[in-house]
């Protein structure tokens, strides 16, 4: 007898005190682990996530919680050779398990990356800009976003065992909320270990992940509005667990993946022989075989002109033909088997009634030729491709056969398309192949309704895309109607959706303090030693320099007009000036105002400010004319040090007023300040 999973649970791993259920192998049938999660304390799991893991990610930072999933996923492919071994008893090939394993730890690494660079070295993330709610500036609003005080509940299907809870984990971690991984029992084996590699690091704070091998009937009961539950798989099972009373009555969070009929589009413009129509053939059959077709993301509907179905169909059997079926550890072998024997039979169900409707025209679900095992042990599935000529048939369009197979349907033109792609009632992704940019834009807008992503493939950007079927860290992944209407991934939008966003109403001090950057209308401070002589440990929010006043003369705008070759009529030309009802006469360049205020604030000496490194929401709002008077107001507005180097980033509110104190100009100065002597943490 094989060796039963365990479950990781509050700080310990956990085997059930019964059998369990046989997992097989997709390959030969041999049995790889049994499976039970009897006696496990649901109730217990919950709160350990919440009193344990929730504490110890919340004393985190955003960076920091992002260099610990940089670390984890280095440690992890370093060893990733383990992963790939028992992969392959998942039916999977190399080619699929790269998908899934390393896809699955560069999407820890993008979160990592985003982290560092996108989000602040705190614990609250500021949305958007304050808001002025009283005429004199003393009351404001902001909204942040705080992480949640609850776990994230992430059920994952049974083909991407690897980046399937991954890509969940990442988001949720970084905006501070632990997770409770429950993989679909087939594959859990691979699931299994990679979470036990994961908890023998020491990487991540105890109590951040907990893992759930077998049943979680019971587990939302326990759950409550700071709770989020992320599901991916059938759409019954998404409304089931949608109707749950916890979900309805007490606002668990509720996400969804579900089924997806995802259409690939040849647009009008192609022809056999070309690029386009090659690059097509080449995708479609790549979506077909690539995990031998169980991704939530493959082609289901092949959409080409009427006129092109026959040289489809020509040229996508000619291709499917030289797939090879068999053990992924065989030579030579492109497509591995199914998930399970009865997955197998599954998708032989559902083709048998895709017939109804259309004609298989490559492909036999009954019989295939299989490399290296035994086609009647092994979950072995033949492509199938159909052909549907039936332009009132509803099966294609409700239909989905999770494995190797595709629908090829033709249509008239672009209208028709977009009503054909809209018949799938939502999907998680579309391909459009066309070399006709007009073209792609109608059928983009009008099949962008119904889908989460969409792929627009040419001869120009083949070569750096990743393809139809790849979810990507930094955009969403998710689709509306029948795709669950949930979206996950996308970059920060994946972290934010663990957090609350608040809206905070107070005085400018209290937001200063609150959000940790300087709001407009809070104190200033002022001292004898210059800002810029400070390093990181001195400076505090608020700190400002007064510079100037400095007359802005007709020679200095002269000058600057020849030095930098900007003569624009406004500032070389009085008569034309004067025309201008913005100017009414000669004025200063934008460039020339920003560059005689940074004269007025800038200390010169070598000191803890290292470099400029930008300017943000740079705007002119009053012209300067001949003998104005500028005076520059310089504020530390926000403070973040970087972990692991000897220094940190401060942004500065720059203030530019005239002699009358109307505001010139205002922006953001971005600079690199050292930290303190020996602190580089």
């Amino acid at each position: 007898m094989s060796e039963l999973l365990q479950s990781y649970v509050g700080g310990r791993w956990y085997a059930a005190p019964d059998e369990g259920a046989p997992l097989l192998s997709a390959v030969d049938g041999s049995e790889v682990a049994r499976i039970s999660s009897t006696g496990l304390d649901l109730a217990h799991m919950v709160d350990y996530a919440r009193t344990v893991g929730g504490p110890a990610l919340a004393a985190l930072t955003f960076h920091e919680r992002g260099a610990a999933l940089k670390a984890l996923a280095l440690a992890l492919l370093a060893d990733k050779e383990e992963f790939y071994a028992l992969s392959t008893a998942t039916g999977a090939t190399t080619r699929d398990s790269a998908v899934d394993i390393d896809g699955g730890f560069g999407t820890l690494l993008s979160y990592a990356s985003k982290a560092r660079r996108e989000l602040p070295n705190d614990t609250v993330y500021l949305d958007g800009a304050v808001e002025p709610l009283g005429k004199k500036g003393t009351f404001v609003g902001q909204h942040i976003y705080t992480s949640r005080r609850g776990v994230a509940v992430q059920i994952n299907a049974f083909n991407f065992p690897v980046w399937g809870f991954l890509e969940k984990l990442a988001p949720a971690f970084i905006a501070g909320v632990p997770s409770i991984v429950k993989p679909a029992s087939q594959t859990a084996y691979l699931t299994e270990l990679v979470v036990r590699r994961i908890i023998e690091s020491g990487l991540l704070p105890e109590g951040s992940l907990q893992l759930l091998c077998g049943s979680a009937r019971g587990l939302l009961d326990h759950l409550s509005g700071q709770d989020s539950v992320a599901f991916t798989g059938s759409a019954d099972t998404a409304a089931t667990l949608r109707a749950h009373p916890k979900v309805l009555t007490e606002g668990v969070h509720f996400n969804a993946e579900a089924d997806s009929l995802n259409a690939s589009i040849l647009g009008l413009d192609v022809t056999p022989g070309s690029t386009e129509f090659d690059l097509y053939i080449k995708q479609l059959v790549t979506e077909m075989t690539s995990k031998a077709g169980q991704k939530c993301t493959a082609i289901r509907r092949a959409f080409v002109p009427e006129a092109l179905v026959e040289d489809v169909v020509a040229a996508a059997s000619a291709r499917l033909s030289k797939v090879v079926v068999g053990d992924p550890d065989a030579e030579g072998v492109t497509m591995g088997a199914l998930a399970s024997l009865e997955q197998r039979d599954e998708v032989r169900k559902s083709v048998r009634d895709l017939t109804k409707a259309a004609r298989i025209v490559f492909g036999d679900p009954d019989a295939v030729e299989v490399i290296g095992a035994d086609a009647a042990t092994g979950a072995f599935l033949s492509p199938i491709l159909l052909r549907c000529d039936d332009r009132d048939a509803v099966e294609p369009h409700e239909i989905e056969a999770f494995g190797p197979v595709s629908t090829v349907i033709g249509y008239r033109d672009a209208a028709d398309v977009i009503d054909l792609a809209a018949r799938g009632k939502g999907s998680l992704v579309a391909s459009l192949v066309t070399a006709d940019s007009a073209i792609a834009r109608d059928i983009v807008l009008g099949v962008a309704p119904y889908h989460g992503r969409i792929l627009v493939l040419d001869s120009e950007d083949a070569k750096e895309s990743t393809g139809h079927g790849s979810p990507l860290p930094v955009l969403v992944h998710g689709g509306p109607g029948r795709a669950g209407g949930g979206e996950e991934l996308g970059g920060i939008r994946g972290v934010l959706h663990h957090m609350q966003r608040t809206a905070v109403q107070a005085s400018p001090n209290v937001l200063t303090a609150i959000g940790r950057r300087w709001v407009t209308g809070a104190q200033r401070l002022s001292g004898e030693v210059h800002p810029f002589r400070k390093d990181l440990g001195e400076l505090r929010l608020g700190d400002t320099i007064v510079g100037g006043p400095r007359r802005v003369t007709h020679a200095d705008i002269a000058h600057f007009a020849e030095f930098t070759g900007d003569t624009f009529y406004a500032h070389t030309d009085p008569a034309a000036a004067a025309a201008n009802p913005l100017f009414g006469g000669i004025v200063a360049h934008g460039y020339l105002v920003v560059s005689l205020a940074a004269g007025l604030f800038v200390d010169p000496a070598p000191g803890p400010v290292l470099a400029n490194f930008g300017v943000d929401n740079l705007r002119f709002l009053t012209p300067v004319k001949v003998d104005d008077e500028l005076t520059v107001t310089l504020t530390a507005k926000q403070i973040s040090p970087r972990n692991s180097v000897d220094y940190g980033e401060v942004r500065w509110d720059a203030t530019v007023a005239n002699q009358d104190g109307d505001v010139v100009a205002s922006y953001d100065v971005l600079t690199l300040v050292a930290k303190p002597k020996g602190d580089s943490e």
